[in-house]
């Protein structure tokens, strides 16, 4: 069959691969986000992460020549900036949503300043893995090119699911984010495993961050993220802290952020730039579907600002 005789047919093959390809920094985001809250603190400064993963990981595959050492070198600046927000929220009477605020402005400032003379230089890409081999539809392999941080991404989801529910550190970290009360009289070190909680949130964002600079939309500029650190909160508590949950939602997320380039492919370009706002309203609907009188935010660690 002929590509050019399929139509609206590759609509859905146009919203698979965007899906696959918008979600992937929204599961590293969430997931991240979702262990850090779970300790008991949220985390509004991973778009500070997300952006600074972006550039240390563009710039550092563009200077070695190995992107997959820059996803590493991304997570690690996000890291070091879950940290500093880590050891920043463990001072008395700091409000966390305020530092989230002020580090995001900072990450975001920062990676702008540094990543100035990497926004020209053509950096390697992560290479990808072609699902689609077997098809002469170029949609269709295009649909299935997909990145290894997708699985990658994936494996994370079950390894978050299983640590959190099997396993004794997993219980120390739920333990933590319910009660900090009782997480003190059972012996465990509330403000390490808050701390090590958000570095391991900031490392995951910055390996999201990476996927924008070297896969999707695969290079470095001030507008790479458009708010994907801010909605990632929005997806934590859509998924009600559960990470399989997490999961599905970003797909949800992806296949809402490809919806204005999958409609312009077969022809739509009529209201292109209210469809490319689909992810922005679908992460306000669920922040007022997420706050019922009845039951407001009832999954929702005990110690996190948000249940209070």
């Amino acid at each position: 069959m002929d590509a050019t005789t399929l139509g609206w047919a590759t609509l859905p093959l146009a919203l698979l691969g965007g899906a696959i390809r918008v979600s992937t920094p929204f599961i590293f985001v969430s997931l991240g986000e979702l262990v850090t809250e779970k300790s008991g603190r949220i985390n509004l400064g991973l778009e500070g992460n997300l952006v600074l993963g972006a550039m240390a990981g563009y710039a550092v595959s563009y200077l070695t020549g190995s992107p997959w050492l820059g996803v590493l070198t991304a997570g690690v600046a996000g890291m070091l900036f879950g940290l500093l927000h880590g050891l920043l929220c463990s001072v008395k009477r700091v409000n966390d949503t305020a530092i989230g605020i002020s580090l995001m402005v900072l990450g975001t400032g920062l990676a702008f300043f540094w990543g100035k003379p990497f926004i020209e230089p053509k950096a390697p890409s992560l290479p990808s893995i072609p699902l689609g081999f077997w098809s002469d539809i170029p949609q269709l392999r295009s649909a299935l090119d997909v990145n290894a941080l997708f699985f990658i991404g994936i494996l994370l989801a079950i390894a978050v699911y299983v640590f959190l529910n099997r396993t004794g550190w997993g219980l120390m970290l739920r333990t933590v984010g319910d009660s900090e009360d009782g997480a003190r009289a059972l012996g465990f070190p509330v403000l390490g495993t808050r701390i090590a909680a958000t570095m391991f949130g900031g490392f995951l964002a910055g390996v999201g961050g990476s996927f924008l600079s070297l896969s999707y939309p695969g290079s470095w500029s001030e507008g790479l993220s458009s708010g994907q650190g801010i909605m990632a909160v929005a997806l934590v508590i859509f998924a009600k802290w559960r990470s399989m949950r997490a999961l599905w939602a970003s797909l949800l997320f992806g296949a809402a952020g490809a919806l204005g380039p999958a409609l312009q492919g077969v022809g739509v370009t009529g209201y292109y730039y209210l469809f490319n706002a689909a992810p922005y309203v679908l992460t306000l609907a669920i922040m007022i579907a997420s706050t019922s009188r009845a039951a407001p935010f009832a999954d929702a660690p005990g110690e996190l600002s948000l249940h209070r």
